[in-house]
């Protein structure tokens, strides 16, 4: 393979083992359903939605896109678009540097996750 093919590569793997790893959250009072996307010209997004008991939408999503020469990383955990983990966009010029951003962003929302949906959810009683 060659560089491109490798770095490419790359990016799929980390997008798969984001989009994995935010499927995998889950939560025993509160329905869930992951998703992944691509959007236009050249981006993905992968997270898992939770519904809670009152019917708002709790979302957990990272996402990357190339464009003007650049990698851009954004990550965001929101109730019905009210931010509850709002990771700073980065933009970067490499695709090493993409990927590890991604990897950061994936690993916050995780480990953020269970302790925000309690939060939500102590919010209800």
């Amino acid at each position: 393979m060659d560089s491109e093919s490798l770095a490419a590569a790359g990016l799929l793997a980390a997008m798969s083992r984001a989009a994995a790893s935010l499927a995998e959250l889950r939560h025993p009072f509160v329905r869930s359903e992951p998703f992944c996307y691509f959007f236009p010209p050249a981006g993905a997004r992968a997270g898992t939605a939770f519904t809670l008991p009152d019917g708002r939408e709790v979302s957990f999503a990272v996402s990357i896109a190339a464009s003007g020469g650049a990698f851009h990383v954004d990550a965001a955990a929101s109730a019905e678009g009210e931010a509850l983990l709002d990771l700073p966009a980065r933009t970067v010029p490499g695709i090493r540097d993409g990927v590890a951003v991604l990897d950061d962003y994936a690993a916050e929302l995780v480990s953020s996750a269970a302790r925000l949906i309690d939060q939500l959810l102590d919010e209800l009683v």
